[in-house]
């Protein structure tokens, strides 16, 4: 009976002197929170995507009201909102360059060369495994879709040619279809930069073309054509400066015998607002 006494004795001191030492760590170590947070966080569109370069709208919502962030950095949150958010927290809304998905290749099932006729899972991850889907180009979209159903956002679409469409209106710059790509073929860009490489086969010439028929041939015309050394050629592909890009850039598009590289300044692969070559 003694030993039972002395055992809860010694069990009641612990958590007493436990309790003690956690209401003192609490008391200097606690961290306060700014009362704003949680009024900010709900302005927020809680989609937690990440376009904003964060985990989450939790985390995007401590660094705003510890002025780390711009209101502007959500990409998610239309102008209204962010005005909002800037007005309550009594800062500026920040300047924002609208971020697209842009996809390097335009190699659909006209202009491609298919090799074998794919059957398996419709995925793009399980196509790249086995023999990239059927298509004689190792290094091109494979058109089954997993861009499509990764965006959350519906911004994406599967064209009749097979190539994902990208509506720009809707695109968050979430980067999931960045992520989702096993050929990584996707890239945010400013929208207000439209010169757009679209291709990423690492060949020249007849054996680039044998492949598809869009394929960049490292002919090196849009290189020559670009103003102020905008295009250069890293191997046989175009390589744009996103930093000197602006409306003379379109030089380089028109002497493009495959039209690998475009001027798109709306919606990739939509002929009404990409600029036809002259």
């Amino acid at each position: 009976m003694g030993e039972i006494a002395l055992a809860a004795g010694i069990m009641g001191g612990l958590g007493i002197l436990f309790g003690s030492v956690l209401a003192v760590s609490y008391r200097f170590l606690r961290v306060e929170e700014d009362p704003r947070l949680e009024e900010v966080e709900e302005m927020l569109p809680g989609t937690n995507c990440g376009a904003c370069g964060e985990p989450g709208c939790h985390a995007f919502a401590l660094r705003l009201t510890a002025g780390e962030a711009s209101p502007n950095s959500c990409t998610v949150s239309g102008a209204e909102d962010v005005a909002e958010i800037a007005a309550f927290l009594g800062v500026e809304a920040g300047q924002r360059d609208k971020l697209v998905a842009r996809l390097h290749c335009a190699g659909g099932r006209a202009q491609a060369l298919q090799i074998a006729e794919y059957e398996g899972f419709e995925s793009c991850a399980a196509a790249a495994v086995l023999a990239g889907g059927g298509k004689g180009c190792s290094w091109g979209c494979l058109g089954l879709a997993d861009c499509d159903r990764a965006c959350t956002f519906d911004a994406i679409q599967m064209n009749p040619n097979g190539l994902p469409v990208v509506d720009v209106d809707l695109c968050t710059a979430c980067n999931d279809c960045v992520e989702v790509c096993p050929r990584d073929l996707f890239e945010l860009l400013p929208l207000s930069r439209p010169l757009l490489v679209q291709c990423r086969i690492p060949l020249a010439g007849d054996d680039a073309r044998a492949l598809c028929s869009a394929a960049c041939d490292g002919c090196e015309r849009c290189a020559q054509d670009a103003p102020d050394g905008m295009v250069t050629m890293i191997g046989s592909l175009p390589i744009v400066d996103y930093a000197r890009d602006d409306l003379a850039g379109r030089d380089a598009t028109y002497r493009c015998p495959t039209r690998a590289i475009r001027w798109v300044p709306g919606n990739q692969f939509d002929e009404s607002s990409s600029e036809r070559r002259q």
